[in-house]
């Protein structure tokens, strides 16, 4: 069944497969000085690992996309890594009616001109729902070098997103709502809801969805003509406008806050997929 000289053997086969289906819808604007895009996708992406190529064998591990059981690959087949079910993107531009030859203040004297008038606000806008993930076994059931997937005990599927279990477990946000750190004997407790994978299954792959992506950047930009040939122009760009922090399950792999056996940290997550609210303030002369 395999060389006692090797835990594993680590191999390229050429039998990967995907699909990808999808629904797009767009709404564009552009009158008025203001410019609008607005995309909506509805998606569905499976695969039997969602690697690129290019990584080595334990790079991508992050999200669990080797195949456990070489035997029977086809066990790994699921949602892709990046699958997202819905997606919503948004951009605008838009040249505020205030001052000179505008709709309001068109008589606006040059002081004043100077400070309201000619202002162009931009944005872009995206969200989306969950991230697919997976929970491992304590254990390496079928394969000598991975742990396998966690295999679900009943159809049951534990609530999934973004939470705050009791500080006083020493843990703080968490994906799921009732991850069972507190309380490790309750039945209806996440971890308690899947057990180890038997040998010969690859267990349960990207079963389970953490959050999604949220964003808002905006800007604002106005010129001033000094002279013929020379220009002033300032600007301010605010990133995740909302200070919103959206957390990532992929990372909590290389953690091992997603084995079954990591009672004190189970489903702990670890970083963020986005930054903290950054403010950036440019002034450039053109001449």
């Amino acid at each position: 069944y395999y060389s006692p000289q090797f835990s594993s053997l680590f191999a390229w086969r050429t039998i990967g497969n995907s699909s990808y289906n999808a629904g797009q819808f767009s709404l564009r604007h552009r009158s008025g000085g203001l410019a609008f895009d607005l995309n909506y996708t509805y998606s569905k992406s499976i695969d039997l690992g969602s690697n690129a190529e290019r990584i080595n064998e334990f790079e991508g591990f992050g999200l669990g996309s080797q195949i456990i059981n070489s035997w029977f690959p086809k066990q790994n087949r699921g949602v892709s890594d990046f699958d997202t079910t819905h997606n919503v993107n948004a951009n605008w531009v838009y040249n505020l009616p205030f001052g000179r030859g505008k709709r309001f203040g068109s008589r606006m004297n040059g002081i004043t001109n100077a400070i309201f008038g000619g202002w162009t606000v931009s944005g872009l806008w995206h969200w989306s729902t969950g991230y697919p993930f997976s929970l491992l076994s304590p254990a390496w059931a079928t394969n000598f070098q991975l742990e396998t997937q966690a295999v679900p005990i009943s159809s049951a599927r534990p609530k999934t997103g973004s939470f705050i279990v009791p500080e006083a477990s020493g843990t703080g946000p968490n994906v799921f709502k009732d991850p069972g750190i507190t309380d490790p004997t309750n039945p209806n407790a996440a971890i308690n809801l899947f057990r180890p994978a038997y040998p010969g299954e690859a267990g349960m792959r990207n079963g389970l969805r953490g959050p999604g992506t949220f964003n808002v950047d905006t800007g604002m930009l106005k010129s001033w003509q000094v002279r013929e040939g020379q220009l002033v122009k300032f600007s301010w760009e605010m990133f995740n406008v909302t200070n919103s922090p959206r957390f990532d399950v992929g990372t909590m792999y290389a953690d091992g806050n997603t084995s079954l056996s990591d009672v004190t940290s189970f489903g702990n997550f670890s970083s963020t997929l986005s930054n903290a609210r950054v403010m950036e303030f440019g002034l450039r002369y053109s001449f």
